[in-house]
């Protein structure tokens, strides 16, 4: 959250305070008690990889890609991670979306005085 350029408010202040919680710090505070505690007790760790990440870590380790993410998904695995995701189909859900409104301005874009020009971007941060 950080990283957020604040861009086109896609975020509510009840999910930005969701993802504020989501940090480095409170990631080790509930590795570190997971282990303490017996895992019937166990706060369920889910970590999600942005297709964007793994290319840089292949380059940085001299790995293919898929390579890179069976090795970081090992060794969040082997942190205490219960479960580790791959947000690829998200981004692919995102364009399809993306594609669709497109194609249902265009289509109004007559009757419609601010149906286009049409502006769509991921999140940089």
């Amino acid at each position: 959250l950080s990283d957020c350029l604040a861009c086109d408010s896609c975020m509510t202040s009840e999910e930005g305070a969701r993802i504020f919680q989501q940090n480095q710090k409170e990631f080790f505070r509930v590795l570190n008690l997971n282990k303490k505690c017996d895992t019937s007790k166990h706060k369920v760790l889910a970590v999600s990889i942005c297709p964007q990440s793994l290319p840089y870590f292949a380059a940085k380790f001299n790995l293919s890609v898929n390579e890179a993410a069976k090795r970081l998904c090992g060794f969040l695995k082997s942190l205490g991670v219960h479960h580790v995701f791959d947000t690829t189909i998200a981004a692919d859900f995102s364009i399809l979306e993306s594609q669709r409104e497109f194609v249902q301005r265009y289509q109004r874009r007559n009757q419609e005085e601010h149906a286009l020009p049409m502006f769509a971007s991921a999140c940089p941060g």
